[in-house]
């Protein structure tokens, strides 16, 4: 991701104007504008910069960012975890069914496998060592296997 990307996603952007200079090892990012101006790029381009942003905007509206985790740590007693699967874990070489979570009252949300997430994985799907499983599910329950396994599981509850 670059870096006028990263400089508009940190201050929460979705529309900026972010001014760079050539510097000697490549841009140097100079300022971050959270109401840009737009004339300058407009008339240098003949794009209509304005109108494609709005239209972006309309295009998202439908779909509002949702942090998911706020929204899943809502309800008492219920939280989020991202449970790594060891060389020691008993998730380790199970099938989703076999770790038997659902009866705790856990559900895998996604599986996060050498950098790619497999959102929503069937029953069948084999955990292997080095996965990161993000579970949904009662506190109780992620406690217990934090407890049990000794492992570094981060959970988040309201």
């Amino acid at each position: 991701m670059s870096n006028d990307i990263k400089a508009a996603q940190i201050l929460g952007l979705k529309v900026a104007g972010v001014d760079m200079l050539e510097g000697e090892n490549g841009p140097l990012l100079m300022e971050v504008n959270s109401s840009p101006g737009l004339q300058g790029i407009e008339k240098a381009t003949g794009i209509d910069v304005a109108r494609a942003i709005v239209q972006y905007l309309e295009d998202q509206a439908p779909f509002p960012e949702v942090d998911i985790r706020q929204r899943l740590t809502s309800d008492h007693g219920y939280g989020v975890a991202e449970i790594p699967v060891n060389r020691t874990s008993t998730f380790r070489n199970k099938t989703i069914k076999e770790t038997e979570l659902r009866k705790q009252d856990v559900v895998i949300l996604s599986v996060i496998r050498g950098g790619n997430s497999i959102p929503i994985p069937s029953s069948d799907y084999k955990i292997k060592q080095g996965d990161y499983l993000l579970c949904y599910g009662k506190l109780s329950s992620l406690k217990a296997y934090l407890k049990k396994h000794k492992t570094n599981v981060r959970i988040r509850s309201m």
